[in-house]
């Protein structure tokens, strides 16, 4: 079972258009590592979610959204203090830009004394990612659960840096370094290496790095590139982009992460407290997940898709 933990929200989609002083929003469920649930249970993953959620009409829908997705609620933890929103805006390539609301929201309030005391032992790895990580009381208390528990479960990481939510960038790489210490695998944009390390830091600098401090597998996402992937036994191996007519991006680099986790579990490769990196096929893990992301970006929002839509869409059938 895989547990994803952090940022849980509405992207509000500013729509073109409208009179003058006023603005057309149509919302969605987002939120990265909420993302990564839905999409992990869309392929047909045992996940659970956990957050700090509002029990606002945003919250609510959240939490529906969550349960028709057949993603566990059993770490949901109810809270009165408004939900995150985002207002997302599309530039003519379908790239979004965000302006969040997060001044003393539910995802971004939890504290340590509201963590599970225990996780079942049936879950294998815990994935935690995005503003969540960097914003406290959140960030703290999501740090000290994958340092209690990393060495009785694999810890996944995605930085998914946001400076309009946290702009001191010492910040995230305080909260990096932090995370990156629990982390077997950790994934990583392109834009997130160069706001956190600068432009000139090299892909294969940023993994050898991560590597040397106990990762084991280190994926770099490069938007319509592909991305690329290294492992702890020395491999490197990379996969195109695909040429899809992008409705928007957003979700994508989400559902390359549920995608990675997905590979991983279907070909047995998670362990207790590290990958069997003998039985990973890292060229199909990367090319089944550039494939999904690409599906994502077909659709408005962060749709993520089934198992049944990447094939399809692998098979040339959408």
């Amino acid at each position: 079972m895989f547990l994803c933990c952090g940022d849980a929200l509405f992207d509000l989609f500013a729509s073109p258009g409208g009179s003058k002083g006023s603005i057309n929003l149509n919302g969605t469920v987002g939120g990265s590592p909420l993302n990564v649930a839905v999409g992990l249970a869309r392929m047909d993953n045992p996940t659970g979610f956990l957050c700090k959620n509002s029990f606002d009409v945003f919250g609510t829908r959240i939490q529906q959204f969550l349960a028709d997705n057949d993603v566990s609620l059993d770490w949901l933890i109810s809270s009165s203090q408004n939900s995150t929103l985002a207002i997302v805006e599309l530039d003519d390539q379908g790239v979004a830009t965000y302006v969040f609301y997060t001044d003393n929201t539910a995802d971004i309030s939890l504290q340590v004394a509201e963590l599970p005391k225990t996780l079942p032992t049936d879950i294998g790895l815990i994935h935690v990612g995005s503003y969540s990580t960097a914003v406290d009381p959140t960030g703290s208390s999501l740090l000290s659960l994958v340092q209690r528990e990393q060495n009785q479960r694999l810890i996944s990481y995605d930085p998914n840096i946001r400076p309009s939510i946290e702009p001191d960038l010492d910040i995230w790489r305080e909260r990096f370094s932090g995370y990156a210490a629990t982390a077997k695998l950790i994934k990583a944009s392109d834009e997130d290496i160069a706001t956190l390390f600068g432009a000139d830091c090299a892909f294969d600098e940023f993994a050898a790095d991560a590597i040397s401090q106990g990762t084991e597998l280190v994926f770099v996402t490069r938007g319509g590139n592909g991305a690329l992937a290294y492992s702890c036994s020395g491999e490197q191996f990379s996969a195109d982009g695909i040429a899809v007519d992008v409705i928007d991006t957003v979700g994508a680099g989400d559902t390359f992460q549920a995608a990675v986790l997905h590979g991983l579990q279907a070909q047995k490769a998670i362990d207790r407290t590290s990958f069997v990196t003998s039985q990973i096929n890292f060229q199909e893990t990367l090319d089944f997940a550039v494939a999904a992301a690409a599906v994502t970006c077909t659709r408005r929002g962060a749709d993520l898709p089934s198992l049944d839509d990447i094939t399809s869409f692998r098979n040339g059938k959408v």
